[in-house]
């Protein structure tokens, strides 16, 4: 169920409906029937329980709606105490008020088609309750209370749930039928069900321990009862039979105690003239035999005995007498019933008939009253309408007045309110732009704390970038470029090796002999000729890089030698210059691959190296020879800039 719903509305028609039900059962003279079916009524409104009780209403009909409550709220069920027909089939009731036996009058109740799942208690208090329909609802069981409605003649509790009937309906006697789902039933069982009302009202007393009768022995006092009205205390026609009745259910009472009573004496009375007979007979034989002189008073005897007999024979067929003349009393036929049931219909429509006219009378008495009173009271209105003119033109007079001094009042306080609110948006505004000067000068001056610190941090890096690049470009630049060198021995760069294929071949040949050939990329990087070992000393060879001193001595005598023997034979010159100065150079040549050497030492850097390239921070280039590259020669990385060194002298 939702939390807020919106009650329907009723069409247009339904509530005409409503308002001409309602007008026609407040017409005079109109019947005791309130009818406010097929309305789309949500709730019965209040106009309806207020007519049922001004009214007396009898009838009160209100099927096929959307009711979910019987009882809204600020009403009583008090209000319906006159009522006898209640019927709400075909609405969406979900159970009936816990004070429902407060109904008192009620003989017919329908709730038939609605979504009831349980039924009040209360319900045993309708005493007078003849007809319960609670057909197609949502029922499981159904209440103990129900075998105090001793009037009910017809219970209708099919297509429910329910699976087993209250023992205590074997205390309604008058039922006369009983409508339910047999197959679907577990007590009574399916035959009994099956059998008929009076084969489940038998099982019932069986279980209970009564003794059935019939519903027509017991429907006598309701039908009187339904005759004499709820109040058989009133002077009417009705209440001889009312009394009648209860004397019948006396009579009954009576007869039955009778009846157990008689065959109690029948029974003994059957036993105690066979004893006296056997006692007199032994008596008289012994009498006979033994005392012929007591004949006699045993004679005697018999006649009393015989005249005590045939007294009580007398009695008891007097008493025997009487019974039939009560038989016969109580003895009345289906028929005598149904003829006196229709004389005291007709008692009670001719008390109707008379009681409709004395209130025809008084409705015409009552209407000549209300056209007087309606005279006066148009007489004295059109008088209280004058007054009440006069007084509205003075209150209409002051009205305009007050109206028009508080325009004037307003007019002045809009003007005020107007001038205030002008100086409160300029003060608003002014507020407004400080505070947007603020914010733009607090993010202004985080903008320039952030670019500070990164100007700052911007020439932190470019100072360690030049202190980084000067000492490269310092003498701790050769060792830099050696590292360097000494990771890519494996991958010699094609500009070296045509540096060494460029060196004289005498000297080649004579490193090789002397199993130096590793020292092939230090010659040809310091561009070391024959001409030039002859004047360089051990010392120089050193610095060079070849660290054996017997090497040193060697290579030195070898090419004292290789010169000697070139000065002594004119024909012979020694080979090639070397390469040119630059290592990555175009004019360099091939030289012998280090794959076919040792492990080089470690070489001197060239003096020739004039560029730096970044972002790596490799030297190894000259001027000339940095144009076309676009790679770093050592690690291969793109160079985004050139740096020129200038050596200073």
């Amino acid at each position: 169920m939702p939390l807020f719903f919106r009650k329907r509305k009723p069409s247009e028609e339904a509530r005409k409906r409503l308002e001409y039900q309602m007008c026609l059962a407040k017409e005079a003279g109109a019947d005791d029937i309130l009818d406010i079916s097929k309305c789309e009524l949500s709730e019965i409104p209040f106009g309806a329980f207020a007519t049922c009780k001004v009214l007396q209403k009898k009838v009160l009909i209100v099927h096929t709606n959307h009711l979910t409550s019987l009882l809204p709220k600020s009403c009583s069920l008090l209000s319906l105490a006159t009522i006898k027909v209640l019927d709400l089939h075909a609405n969406q009731l979900a159970g009936l008020p816990e004070d429902v036996g407060q109904l008192t009058a009620l003989q017919v109740l329908n709730v038939e088609k609605n979504q009831l799942t349980h039924l009040p208690r209360s319900i045993g208090n309708l005493v007078q309750l003849q007809t319960l329909n609670v057909k197609d609802n949502r029922l499981k069981e159904l209440p103990d209370s129900l075998g105090e409605l001793r009037s009910l003649r017809t219970l209708d509790v099919s297509e429910n749930d329910v699976q087993r009937l209250p023992q205590m309906l074997a205390h309604v006697r008058t039922l006369e039928t009983l409508s339910l789902d047999a197959a679907s039933m577990v007590y009574p069982p399916q035959d009994v069900c099956g059998a008929g009302t009076a084969a489940v009202q038998q099982f019932l007393c069986r279980e209970s321990g009564l003794e059935y009768y019939p519903p027509s022995q017991y429907l006598l006092p309701v039908l009187e009862q339904d005759g004499a009205g709820a109040e058989p205390s009133r002077d009417s026609p009705d209440g001889p039979a009312d009394r009648w009745s209860r004397e019948e259910v006396e009579w009954q009472n009576r007869f039955s105690d009778y009846e157990k009573r008689k065959e109690q004496k029948t029974l003994e009375k059957l036993e105690f003239p066979l004893a006296s007979l056997e006692l007199g007979q032994r008596e008289h034989a012994q009498l006979l035999q033994q005392h012929s002189s007591e004949k006699e008073e045993v004679l005697q005897t018999v006649r009393q005995e015989q005249s005590r007999l045939e007294q009580g024979l007398s009695e008891r067929q007097r008493h025997l007498d009487t019974e039939i003349r009560m038989e016969r009393l109580m003895s009345i036929t289906q028929e005598e019933s149904e003829n006196l049931r229709r004389r005291e219909i007709a008692s009670a429509m001719q008390h109707m008939l008379t009681e409709s006219c004395r209130n025809r009378l008084i409705q015409m008495a009552y209407e000549s009253q209300r056209q007087n009173l309606v005279r006066q009271a148009c007489s004295s209105m059109a008088e209280m309408d004058e007054r009440f003119q006069q007084v509205l033109s003075w209150q209409q007079m002051d009205q305009n007045k007050a109206i028009s001094q508080i325009l004037q009042e307003s007019a002045m306080q809009k003007a005020a309110f107007e001038a205030l609110q002008v100086k409160k948006d300029l003060m608003h505004r002014q507020i407004r732009n400080q505070e947007m000067v603020s914010e733009q000068r607090w993010a202004l001056s985080n903008l320039l704390q952030q670019l500070l610190k990164e100007k700052a941090q911007r020439e932190q890096e470019l100072r360690e970038l030049l202190t980084e690049l000067e000492a490269k470009s310092e003498a701790k630049q050769e060792n830099y470029w050696l590292i360097q060198y000494q990771r890519l021995l494996n991958q010699k760069p094609l500009s070296l090796r045509l540096q060494e294929e460029g060196m004289e071949r005498q000297l080649v040949a004579l490193l090789v002999e002397l199993s130096a050939e590793h020292y092939l990329p230090l010659f040809a990087h310091h561009r070391l000729s024959l001409d030039v070992l002859s004047r360089m000393r051990p010392g120089d060879l050193a610095k060079v890089g070849v660290s054996e001193a017997g090497l040193q001595h060697e290579i030195l005598r070898r090419v004292q030698e290789l010169l000697d023997v070139a000065r002594t034979q004119p024909g012979s010159e020694p080979g090639p210059p070397a390469g040119p100065s630059c290592l990555w150079g175009p004019r360099a040549r091939h030289l012998p691959s280090a794959s076919q050497r040792p492990a080089t030492p470690r070489p001197v850097p060239s003096p020739q190296a004039q560029v730096v390239f970044l972002n790596c921070g490799h030297v190894c280039c000259c001027q000339q020879c940095c144009q076309p590259l676009r790679t770093c020669p050592l690690c291969r990385q793109q160079i985004a800039q050139r740096l020129r060194i200038y050596h200073s002298s």
